[in-house]
């Protein structure tokens, strides 16, 4: 071939020294940012070690001298109660409660849910029914935990009574004491 090779003229070769110089960036971020399909894949060998649950036994449907309040967020103006007498901690850190949320018009939801600890994950069990029964839940599967206005109610359960920074609390009285003092100690909740 004669006459000049594609990167002899000034303009290509700056362009291929500008992409050869990003090659080392560009491979590192791939190493350290997660793809979609990684995390996916971890999820799937995750949720395919977990040990089935048993089968859960749904408490007696909450009294009013058991609820407990605790805070969500200043910008809501539903009441969140959990039942004290329904609390129970497994031995693999999913605790387990039921959740009342009461409307400023006095609607009530109850709920039957457990929140998994180390994964913070949370699970839907059973809604309560106005006649005071339960009835079990069609979509029961374990789900993340999100940040977001919707679902405020078990971010906070999560972080801020159940498993504050890491902390397991290991029985159902420790967490009423959290919920009752508006929160762990070690979050500079007195």
């Amino acid at each position: 071939m004669t006459g000049p090779s594609a990167t002899s003229t000034p303009g290509v070769r700056s362009q291929v020294l500008v992409a050869a110089g990003l090659r080392p960036l560009v491979l590192a971020l791939c190493l350290v940012l997660p793809s979609p399909t990684w995390a996916a894949a971890v999820d799937r060998d995750f949720e395919e070690k977990r040990e089935p649950e048993s089968e859960v036994q749904l408490p007696p449907f909450p009294q009013p001298e058991n609820l407990i309040p605790f805070t969500v967020s200043a910008t809501t103006n539903n009441q969140f109660l959990i039942d004290g007498a329904s609390l129970s901690v497994s031995d693999d850190g999913v605790v387990r409660y039921t959740l009342v949320i009461i409307s400023p018009a006095g609607a009530q939801n109850v709920s039957y849910e457990a929140i998994r600890c180390q994964t913070a994950e949370r699970r839907l069990y059973a809604l309560g029914r106005s006649d005071q029964t339960w009835v079990k839940a069609r979509n029961d599967q374990w789900t993340r935990i999100r940040e977001n206005t919707l679902n405020r109610h078990h971010a906070a359960l999560h972080a801020e009574y159940f498993c504050p920074i890491g902390i397991n609390l290991l029985t159902p009285d420790e967490i009423r004491t959290t919920l009752r003092r508006g929160g762990h100690p070690a979050l500079g909740k007195h």
